[in-house]
């Protein structure tokens, strides 16, 4: 299946003209993906709100779902604007397979300059997991790469729904980095982040000044990756995933 050409033929089938559902969870990873032949919600980083968008999404409409985004890195050897090609997703119990076929040509253009590609595994979380310690026991469970709070539910709506599925996240806070609680409580429902909110964490507490621009350097340098792979992800092919693999009765 082919990404963002709005268009996807197969011997002895039509034209199929229905769009991808590309799942994001804030509004600056929404504004990088929409384009032709993308169809994009944003859950504002609330799982709650990402599973009642999905229900109101007719799966006969779209063609795949693409979780697509920043994710927290588990690996200690990525670093912030490296890419994660996700194999599956994991959430507890549930296991789920990704599908998404790069070619060594791609890899190679994703690869230029100081952008690094790996393909792995991310964990899904229903809370920002926020301290290096939190993240290297996930890392130490699940052998992940990075967590996020989308992949899972997206990779959940896309097994149901029988539709491909597959997931590509940008390292912004590497596994070394621990999420100041500011930065956390600035994002607004609608997924923007209340500058206000921030300017007066600051006055309350300066200290909090250092940790918030080096969180704010690593997301810009997620934010330049992912517009990248959104370029580079137009004419990629999405293949049928894995239905679930495997979950604990």
């Amino acid at each position: 299946m082919t990404l963002g050409t709005g268009d996807y033929v197969t011997a002895g089938q039509a034209i199929d003209r229905r769009p991808i559902l590309i799942v994001t969870g804030l509004v600056q990873e929404a504004r990088i993906a929409a384009g032709p032949g993308m169809a994009v919600i944003c859950s504002s980083s609330s799982p709650t709100q990402l599973r009642a968008l999905l229900t109101v999404v007719d799966p006969k409409t779209i063609r795949g779902v693409i979780s697509f985004g920043v994710a927290g890195g588990l690996d200690p050897t990525l670093r912030s604007g490296d890419v994660v090609v996700a194999t599956e997703v994991l959430a507890g119990d549930a296991r789920w397979g990704a599908g998404l076929s790069l070619g060594t040509d791609l890899i190679d253009k994703l690869t230029s300059g100081r952008r690094r590609v790996v393909r792995g595994s991310l964990a899904g979380a229903e809370e920002v997991v926020t301290g290096s310690s939190s993240k290297a026991a996930l890392h130490s469970e699940t052998g992940a790469s990075a967590v996020d709070m989308e992949s899972h539910i997206a990779a959940a709506y896309a097994t149901e729904a029988g539709l491909p599925f597959a997931a590509v996240r940008v390292i912004s806070d590497p596994a070394h980095r621990a999420l100041p609680a500011l930065a956390r409580a600035a994002i607004k429902p609608n997924g923007q982040i209340d500058l206000a909110a921030v300017l007066r964490g600051i006055v309350r507490n300066p200290a909090t000044l250092h940790a918030l621009v080096s969180t704010g350097i690593d997301f810009n340098r997620a934010l330049r990756s992912l517009r990248g792979c959104r370029d580079y992800l137009i004419g990629t092919e999405l293949v049928e995933s894995e239905a679930l693999v495997s979950k604990a009765a």
